[in-house]
């Protein structure tokens, strides 16, 4: 993902939860990013853009039973 998409992306994801909490990092593959919540890993982020006019991401988050138990 470009410098530009990640900042559009993360202004996306700040107003759609009401929180400034959000920040994006890149990783070594350029098809993701991970996606941090208050400091804590939320999820990762994929970019399907095969199609440059139909540009679409995709948020994957894990919740792990033994968090829900905490």
């Amino acid at each position: 993902m470009s410098p530009e998409q990640i900042t559009s992306v993360k202004n996306y994801l700040c107003k759609r939860f009401a929180t400034e909490g959000i920040t994006i990092k890149p990783r070594k593959v350029t098809d993701s990013v991970e996606v941090y919540l208050n400091n804590e890993i939320l999820g990762l982020l994929y970019i399907d853009d095969e199609d440059k006019d139909d540009i679409s991401y995709d948020l994957n988050i894990s919740i792990l039973q033994q968090d829900l138990d905490a």
